[in-house]
């Protein structure tokens, strides 16, 4: 009988799942969007049932659509959405507020208060990670802080918390756990000790009783309920998207670059088995923990990727569907002289500003929809160009190539465009769904599916090439000219 590995991918705006085969294919997959909630300007929520319900419809949709039994599945791999904070009741397993999500701003005056106090060096020593409201710790005491009781609940071990993995291990089979990758995420985690920081816990008043254990990257941890899929699965695999990602674009030695390009964008370098220093204020943060050996990455995070092409069909109701961005930014052959400055909230490596807002600039009364399509595709490669320049500073190497994937590295528009500013090629795999492979290939790793690393870099295709076709010097001259619209962007909110 054969058998296939469950990749649930848990994302920002939707819940996917896909079953993959032993050749690293997938056979089946689905994905449902899910509300997005935004009670007040800056604050992103979401409500944590509907994360558990999507995933859960999904995955029994992707086997029913795959074909096969519950038994024929090997193991359940999970990447998720990372620094989203969710507090639940351990007894009852029902959340006591809505989660917070990786793009809220609402602890950003907390994280002002921290750098005030001279606290940001050695939170960056400890963790790898900027002061910054994107990460875990400030959501958490803030809902410790004005959820009430949740204090005093908290203290007496009756609530726990997690990110998105921990909440949906819970769900599936009762542990509470995590794995380096995603703790790493929290601002609460020393990514040198691989343990739970505890001079973090008491800066941030975090009760040491809600963390959730900590298991590795690839490692059976318990087995799904066999009432959600009519059998008892194991579960063994666990890995922060972004981490997953590079995983599945087999990035397993240092220097290979990665860029996805889904809701945010967010480009990883492998940076070998000792945690690096970023002089240029990217990340230093963990990829992925297996049989004893942890593995570090460089990151940059940019927050508005697709999203933005979203804003366009949501917001200014342009599109009506994202897929149609393409076709529209391509019906003008530039951006007329617009740049879109997408941040929406706050911008993130390498500025780090909480308060940048978004921008349009150089409009005339010439400007159309579709330049402003166009400079929002062109957003998504500028912002990226900054975090590979910035990584090239760090590493002392040069980057020979970038391997892309996410939902948008389907838009050609958007990778021609990404390779002309970077200068080299950029690499669209066979498989574009390289975070859910990730997952699966740490699943399947754990229970003998797949028999090493090796096996699974044979397994990376490039489907399409992208060379840079852009004069130097008008390279320069784009990148000067987005610097100017990023500095009227910073700062905005800052009142």
């Amino acid at each position: 009988m054969q058998k296939y590995i469950l990749a649930l991918d848990q994302g920002t705006t939707s819940s996917r799942a896909i079953v993959f085969d032993r050749a690293g294919l997938a056979v089946a997959r689905c994905q449902h969007e899910y509300p997005q909630h935004f009670p007040e300007p800056g604050w992103v929520e979401h409500d944590a049932l509907d994360i558990w319900h999507s995933q859960l419809a999904c995955a029994r949709a992707a086997l029913r659509q795959a074909g096969i039994d519950a038994t024929q599945v090997a193991a359940i791999g999970i990447a998720n959405q990372r620094e989203t904070t969710v507090l639940w009741d351990r007894a009852t397993g029902e959340p006591v507020a809505r989660a917070i999500v990786w793009q809220d701003r609402r602890t950003a005056a907390m994280c002002d208060r921290l750098r005030q106090q001279g606290r940001a060096e050695d939170i960056r020593r400890r963790t790898g990670l900027e002061v910054d409201a994107y990460f875990s710790a400030t959501k958490l005491q803030w809902l410790l802080e004005h959820v009430p009781g949740a204090r005093a609940r908290a203290e007496r071990g009756e609530l726990a918390f997690g990110t998105v993995d921990s909440w949906l291990v819970y769900r599936l089979c009762g542990r509470h756990v995590t794995d380096a990758s995603n703790a790493a995420r929290t601002m609460l985690f020393n990514i040198h000790t691989l343990r739970w920081d505890e001079e973090l816990l008491a800066l941030f008043d975090i009760p040491a009783g809600v963390l959730p254990d900590l298991v590795a990257s690839s490692e059976a941890v318990g087995l799904a309920a066999e009432e959600h899929f009519g059998a008892a699965l194991p579960i063994a695999g666990i890995a922060g998207d972004q981490q997953a990602a590079t995983f599945g674009q087999a990035c397993h030695r240092p220097g290979l670059v990665k860029n996805t390009y889904g809701t945010g964008c967010f480009m990883l370098m492998h940076a070998g088995t000792t945690a690096p220093e970023s002089h240029h204020r990217l990340l230093s943060t963990v990829g992925w923990t297996i049989e004893g050996r942890t593995d570090y990455l460089l990151e940059g995070s940019v927050f508005m990727g697709g999203a933005t092409v979203q804003w366009l069909r949501d917001g200014l109701g342009i599109i009506k569907e994202s897929r149609e961005v393409e076709a529209l930014a391509l019906s003008v052959p530039d951006s007329g002289g617009v740049m879109l400055v997408p941040a929406f909230t706050g911008l993130g490596a390498p500025h780090w500003d909480q308060y940048a807002r978004g921008t349009i600039v150089g409009m005339t009364r010439g400007t159309s929809a579709a330049h402003i399509a166009r400079a929002a595709v062109e957003a998504i490669a500028y912002q990226s160009a900054e975090l590979l320049a910035a990584m090239q500073k760090d590493a002392a190497c040069a980057v020979l190539e970038l391997r892309a994937d996410g939902g948008a590295a389907g838009n050609d528009l958007l990778m021609q465009f990404q390779a002309d500013l970077l200068g080299i090629p950029v690499l669209r795999p066979r498989v574009l769904e390289t975070t859910a492979l990730g997952a699966a290939y740490l699943a399947g790793l754990a229970v003998g599916y797949w028999e090493g690393s090796d096996e699974i870099a044979r397994q990376w295709q490039v489907e399409r090439r992208f060379e840079p076709a852009m004069d130097p010097g008008r390279r320069a001259e784009l990148m000067a000219r987005w610097g100017r619209a990023v500095e009227h962007a910073k700062g905005w909110a800052n009142d």
